[in-house]
């Protein structure tokens, strides 16, 4: 009895002392499960532009943890007015409520930065998330000019061709005959995996096929982005630095001087409208070392996919070869030069710079 009370006397000075405190023997604390945010679009037969936005939401912090049971696939409103953001399905845009429809009347919105297709709900979600996913797959900060980069070429390259074709904008005027059918497109591959007509099309199907769908997108965006981030970007930055020191070399700056080949074209024409280089002042030539150790000259094109050559290499050039085509220059180890005069070769990189200074003032 005597141990009893001392007990029960203890437990009194000690909740006196601690009153906040829960002195109970058998108490044990349960964390509370965090919620999970929960996304919602249209049921039904699903597009590519929802798909896809579903799957980069799930690449930003706030919807990481949406899983396959966080995706509400309704148009009852009631329903969707529970859910924490709403793409493809609503009526309405309003990025202050998460809110993120494109099939309402009146409705414009486009990228911007030159852009002028309108968005779907893919567009809409990588507009306002996809900075985020870009910093959170590549290990960057928002904030560093190279997320802006891939962003805008992102979109240049994957999300605005999904963007127009669930709005049915043509690549091309209608009243040309395309010359064969495509429908090897990823828009074309997501609407493949809903249920045929003769398939069972239950909600519960066209859910599990959703997802499919969703993770098809996601891939294939993933995989570009790996391109754009590690092959593409790292040559843009290469170009930049080979240039500046090309000018070291020949001051004309006609002249650009690469010490391991990678894919110039595009970075230049970028790069010339991001500088606003004068068309006086633009490069001419590009010098670089193929892999069997000859120098070639490729002349410039008029744009990235043209045939078509600022300035071709001399006419009376074009087709020669060997020992012929070094005495009709002047230049020894000359290799070759295309019929066309759009690149030509030597046997070292010192006959290559002469053949490229040659074309300039011939």
């Amino acid at each position: 009895m005597t141990r009893m009370l001392l007990k029960f006397g203890l437990v009194r000075a000690l909740r006196k002392t601690f009153p906040q405190s829960r002195f109970m023997a058998s108490t044990t604390h349960v964390p509370q499960a965090k919620k999970q945010k929960v996304i919602g679009t249209h049921s039904g037969t699903f597009h590519c532009d929802e798909a896809l936005a579903v799957f980069l939401l799930r690449r930003t912090a706030t919807y990481r943890d949406s899983g396959k049971q966080e995706v509400k696939r309704t148009r009852d409103p009631a329903v969707l007015a529970t859910c924490d953001i709403v793409v493809d399905v609503g009526a309405v845009y309003d990025e202050t409520k998460n809110l993120f429809d494109h099939h309402q009347r009146g409705f414009t919105e486009v990228f911007g930065y030159g852009f002028e297709t309108k968005l779907s709900s893919a567009g809409l979600i990588y507009k306002h998330f996809g900075k985020e996913v870009i910093a959170n797959e590549t290990q960057l900060l928002v904030e560093d000019p190279k997320v802006m980069t891939i962003w805008l070429k992102m979109y240049k390259e994957f999300i605005e061709a999904v963007d127009a074709i669930d709005n049915g904008i043509s690549q091309y005027p209608s009243d040309i005959k395309p010359r064969y059918k495509s429908s090897t497109d990823l828009s074309s591959r997501v609407g493949s995996l809903n249920p045929a007509w003769n398939q069972s099309s239950t909600p519960e199907v066209r859910d599990a096929q959703f997802a499919k769908a969703s993770q098809l997108t996601g891939e294939e965006f993933l995989n570009k982005l790996n391109y754009y981030a590690n092959a593409w970007l790292p040559a843009r930055g290469l170009l930049v630095a080979s240039i500046n020191a090309s000018k070291l070399i020949d001051t004309s700056g006609k002249i650009i001087v690469l010490e391991q080949f990678l894919p110039w074209k595009e970075h230049l024409f970028d790069l010339e409208a991001e500088w606003e280089t004068a068309e006086s002042d633009r490069a001419i030539y590009v010098v670089y070392e193929d892999a069997g150790g000859n120098w070639h000259v490729q002349a410039v094109p008029v744009t990235s996919e043209s045939f078509e050559s600022r300035k071709a290499l001399p006419e009376a050039w074009r087709g020669l070869r060997d020992d012929t085509l070094s005495t009709a220059s002047g230049i020894e180890g000359c290799v070759f030069v295309h019929a066309s005069g759009f690149i030509g070769g030597n046997k070292t990189k010192d006959g290559a710079m002469k053949l490229a200074k040659a074309g300039l003032e011939m």
